[in-house]
């Protein structure tokens, strides 16, 4: 495989699994697109620039192609063909296929690079996560013991692993441990940027659970957390009209007032969020 070549199937598979957890709520598809876009316009501009093809990066710009991830399978398994021990390539490829909806051979890919790294006493957190996953794919989501020994072994080696501790989060929480669930939920939340599409869905599943254990819900919080998340994708007109009906029901009209303008920015294109918003204001009284 060429240095390009696998460059461009890193490339691909750090664009589909830079959202994974957003790959479990119901926005995950279109995110994912966009991620695939994003990957097949480099590949078409870089393919012009470096070899003079404008057709590649015509059709590149034409939208994204879940084909276009798929082509870069073949060479990444071609080149483990000829480097059978390569750890990285086979925990790559297990997270490539997981990208593509094929968790059993992710199962496969993973479960090889986690034999060659204990073989070669250099274990790392990726293949066991990966693996953990992929088992969870197959179970319809839950999570199985074979899925939660693999993560739990995932954080062995990296207490940060991002999709461990959001899988073992639901083992938990199925078995009664809200304690423990919302510790990594929260955990995962500490660590997510500001502007993460997911904060809000940790943020409900972690005021859920404490909720469930008799412990009152942080309000506050949960209403921060999406102002945060409508400040990063204002283009949600239900998200505002929460936000707004949420900041009236703590009886902060000066916030609601604030969140209402800024719901009109972000919705200017949209008259029928508009008209929606205003009769929303009105009936709260934010407005008159």
């Amino acid at each position: 495989m060429t240095a390009l070549a696998l460059f461009l199937v890193l490339v691909a598979v750090a664009a589909g699994f830079a959202i994974w957890p957003v790959l479990r709520s119901g926005r995950g598809h279109a995110l994912l697109g966009a991620a695939i876009g994003v990957f097949v316009i480099a590949i078409g501009v870089g393919s012009y620039l470096m070899l003079g093809a404008p057709e590649l990066a015509l059709r590149g710009a034409r939208g994204p192609n879940m084909r276009d991830l798929g082509s870069v399978v073949a060479p990444l398994v071609s080149h483990l063909h000829k480097a059978p021990d390569d750890i990285r390539g086979w925990t790559m490829l297990g997270k490539l296929y997981l990208t593509l909806d094929d968790p059993q051979d992710g199962a496969k890919a993973a479960a090889r690079a986690i034999t060659l790294s204990r073989a070669a006493k250099s274990q790392s957190a990726e293949p066991y996560s990966t693996y953990g996953e992929a088992i969870v794919r197959m179970s319809s989501g839950a999570v199985p013991p074979e899925a939660e020994a693999a993560f739990e072994q995932a954080l062995r080696l990296d207490a940060k692993d991002q999709a461990s501790r959001y899988f073992l989060g639901f083992a938990n929480a199925a078995r009664g441990d809200n304690a423990k669930a919302v510790a990594l939920w929260q955990s995962l939340l500490n660590d997510a940027p500001a502007n993460a599409s997911y904060r809000q869905e940790l943020t409900d599943r972690i005021a859920a659970l404490r909720a469930a254990s008799g412990r009152t819900p942080d309000i506050g919080a949960m209403v921060a957390g999406l102002a945060t998340r409508l400040k990063a994708q204002p283009n949600d007109a239900q998200g505002w009209q929460r936000l707004i009906r949420a900041y009236a029901v703590l009886g902060d009209n000066a916030k609601a007032a604030v969140a209402l303008k800024d719901a009109r920015v972000a919705m200017a294109k949209n008259p029928q969020a508009l008209a929606v918003l205003s009769e929303e204001a009105k009936a709260l009284k934010v407005e008159k």
